[in-house]
């Protein structure tokens, strides 16, 4: 009976031991994983930050006698948010009234300025500023034997999409960049088609220069 005793608890030890391995392995595995990601986590971060206010930056600031301490610093707008996000990938942003200039401008007309609209087919075809070329992204080989040579001419290239939370047109651009086009042409008009349509300018539908031209919604 000791015998079987001792055996039954060296095979309880061996199987022990293993599985402590095994967890050990597991770990070394998953730090090496999420290390080595692109998406890994940072495991210095606090991803649960006590709540705030929507859109305040938080501060810490260090203890001073007498005077009263503040844990977060005056909202940034969104606008200043993503002018700061296109300036640190290295790109311009144009307002609405300076898209409108640059639609404006006699050089337009004549291919020294061109406009691309980063949205899809449905999109694009539904309404887009006049004489925009289209430039979808995600299937970006259809449009690029058009677009290359246009942005090529060009002096200034004003890329746009649907404005607000919408990233094509950023995305957009850093894909011609990608492919060859200058960086100092490159514009990004963060308002986008419905900033454009909010101000009453001029919508085309159907494919560029079709002439159909329709008021934009109130």
């Amino acid at each position: 009976m000791e015998n079987h005793t001792n055996i039954g608890r060296r095979g309880f030890l061996a199987t022990l031991r293993e599985a402590i391995w095994v967890c050990l392995a597991a770990t070394a595995f998953a730090w090496a994983a999420n290390a080595l990601s692109s998406r890994g986590l940072i495991l210095t971060r606090n991803y649960f930050p006590s709540a705030a206010e929507p859109g305040a930056t938080a501060t810490h600031v260090q203890p001073t006698p007498g005077k009263t301490i503040e844990t977060n610093a005056v909202p940034v707008p969104a606008d200043a948010q993503v002018a700061a996000r296109l300036a640190s990938k290295g790109l311009k942003v144009a307002t609405a009234a300076e898209a409108e200039k640059l639609f404006r401008d006699p050089k337009f007309a004549q291919g020294l300025i061109i406009f691309l609209d980063a949205r899809d087919d449905d999109h694009y075809e539904a309404g887009h500023i006049p004489g925009a070329y289209q430039f979808d992204h995600y299937h970006a080989p259809r449009f690029v034997p058009t677009v290359l040579p246009a942005c090529s001419i060009a002096e200034q290239v004003l890329v746009y999409c649907t404005g607000g939370e919408c990233e094509d047109s950023e995305f957009a651009a850093i894909t011609l960049r990608d492919m060859g086009v200058k960086a100092d042409k490159l514009v990004v008009y963060a308002g986008g088609f419905k900033e454009w349509e909010a101000s009453a300018l001029p919508v085309e539908t159907g494919a560029r220069n079709s002439g159909n031209l329709r008021k934009a919604k109130p």
